[in-house]
């Protein structure tokens, strides 16, 4: 049976939350999670831009990690052990140690860069920096949520926080690699 994409729940100004749960659109757990999907979607079009194997590859890995991400966001506190008990992982230190080893293999090519970048130097690194300020803006949007008072996993920031910066570096990796425009 074919179900429709409109659902008509969401029209008096609510969206649902995993386990039947309702919250205005505007709640900071929406936004959370929705700037973490505008993340994504970010590093879609950065990877389809990318004209190397190591950037796509890269991207396409950490947008599966940011669908764990936004599933554990996706959650009320009261109901992650629920969710974690139906086989759901968290994000893990393992998580944020992966986008550690990029940050320093993209180092030890040594990666030049002074000062503040301005980005656009070819579509591939504007795409990454498109990406990098969108991550910033999820990072913020996850720590609102967390002073609203409702339990967020810290590791998610400090994901998001080591993200930025690869991403940073994925930017001035893609302006500064032989043949770079």
């Amino acid at each position: 049976m074919f179900m429709s994409i409109v659902t008509r729940t969401g029209d008096g100004g609510t969206t649902g939350l995993m386990y039947n749960r309702r919250v205005p659109k505007h709640h900071p757990r929406v936004a959370a999670y929705g700037a973490v999907d505008e993340l994504n979607a970010a590093l879609g079009l950065a990877r389809a831009l990318a004209t190397e194997t190591f950037v796509t590859d890269n991207l396409f890995s950490i947008q599966k990690d940011l669908v764990v991400l936004m599933g554990e966001l996706c959650v009320q506190p009261q109901d992650l052990p629920r969710y974690f008990q139906a086989g759901f992982a968290p994000v893990t230190p393992a998580l944020t140690a992966k986008l550690e080893v990029l940050v320093r293999e993209i180092e030890a090519q040594n990666v030049r860069f002074d000062g503040w970048a301005t980005p656009g130097a070819n579509p591939g690194s504007a795409a990454l920096d498109v990406a990098r300020t969108t991550c910033r803006r999820a990072e913020r949007a996850v720590c609102a949520l967390d002073d609203t008072g409702e339990t967020v996993n810290p590791e998610i920031v400090i994901f998001l926080n080591r993200l930025s910066d690869l991403l940073w570096l994925f930017a001035r990796w893609a302006e500064t690699k032989p043949g770079a425009a």
